[in-house]
């Protein structure tokens, strides 16, 4: 990966195709190139999520892992090729583990809301989701490492635990609890 951009318009896109950090060109719509967008929208959505007020703790993880996330990036465009390490996964397991013990089990399902940054952290698990469906895909038709693919699917994870962590930091005065999910069936029964 020592080539850096010093040319952003190069129009060698236009027909199409794009450039792959190994020098190879693919269409657009590439398995490959899907999986690098999702992920860097995803990373994308941690940015927007860090510019809200958050717990220190949670702050320095998230930073931790957009560096993380561009290492993967990196990785998905140098066909085999392997920047994301398994300490990565290991980290967010471990990152999992501490914050879901300070949580109260879940007894029932919760909606993706609360106040805007555990919402925030909700629309990146979803995307998180969405690159793990990307990775599979490029896996099923090419070789591809496994820790990205357990990379993204721990961070589905633990976003949403910290979605729920988000919802009782109180930062911004709407913290609190959870968003609940009022099911129909489950009223009616209960009545």
């Amino acid at each position: 990966m020592s080539n850096r951009l010093t040319q952003i318009a190069t129009r060698t896109g236009d027909d199409g195709s794009t450039g792959l950090g190994d020098g190879t060109r693919v269409p657009k719509d590439h398995l490959r190139v899907q999986a690098m967008g999702d992920v860097d929208e995803l990373n994308s959505g941690l940015g927007v999520l860090l510019a809200e007020p958050l717990p220190a703790d949670v702050r320095e993880l998230l930073v931790v892992v957009q560096h993380e996330l561009f290492n993967l990036g990196g990785e998905l465009s140098i066909p085999g090729f392997t920047l994301l390490k398994t300490d990565a996964v290991l980290r967010l397991d471990e990152a999992l583990a501490h914050y879901n013990e300070q949580l109260p089990r879940l007894k029932e399902f919760i909606l993706p809301a609360g106040t805007r940054s555990a919402a925030l952290a909700h629309v990146s698990r979803t995307v998180a989701r969405r690159a793990e469906r990307a990775v599979v895909a490029l896996a099923a038709a090419e070789a591809v490492n496994d820790a990205p693919r357990q990379y993204l699917n721990r961070l589905s994870d633990l976003l949403f635990v910290l979605a729920r962590v988000l919802n009782r930091a109180n930062l911004d005065g709407l913290g609190g609890d959870d968003v609940y999910w009022k099911s129909e069936r489950l009223a009616r029964d209960a009545g």
